[in-house]
């Protein structure tokens, strides 16, 4: 791979925000699975096997992440999920079951745009309670 490229991606998982980082996450389990089933169908069973075990490393990332005394219910149900999508890519790798793959990354898909979802959310009330610490903040440039 291009030297180039292993350094603006290194730099840009270095500078990434955490919401940004479990983005690119999702991204990357998804391109995997999405590999895997390319390489399953055109029979290289090795490559399959390599995608869908880089997948499961994102899966099990996201289960050692959560915080579960913060996140009570919602992180439990969370590891719930993500530990039967690591089951599911189990199976998929076993079996090679393209149906498992496409179950997983249905999951993923829905579970990445609901965080998208939640980042842009959390982002404008964000910007809305640091706008009510500063009220007149816009009229300074008005009168400018």
């Amino acid at each position: 791979m291009n030297p180039y490229l292993n350094q603006y991606k290194k730099s840009q998982v270095q500078t990434a925000s955490p919401e940004q980082i479990l983005i690119m996450l999702y991204d990357g389990a998804i391109r995997f699975l999405n590999q895997a089933k390319v390489h399953m169908q055109n029979k290289d069973i090795e490559q399959s096997h390599t995608n869908i075990i880089k997948a499961q490393r994102i899966l099990t990332e996201f289960m050692s992440s959560l915080d579960m005394d913060l996140g009570g219910e919602m992180a439990e149900n969370l590891f719930n999920l993500y530990e039967y999508l690591h089951h599911r890519l189990v199976q998929a790798n076993i079996k090679k079951d393209i149906e498992a793959i496409d179950e997983v990354l249905d999951h993923l898909r829905s579970l990445k745009a609901t965080w998208e979802e939640a980042i842009k959310i959390a982002s404008k009330e964000k910007e809305q309670s640091m706008g009510d610490d500063y009220p007149d903040s816009g009229s300074v440039y008005a009168s400018a």
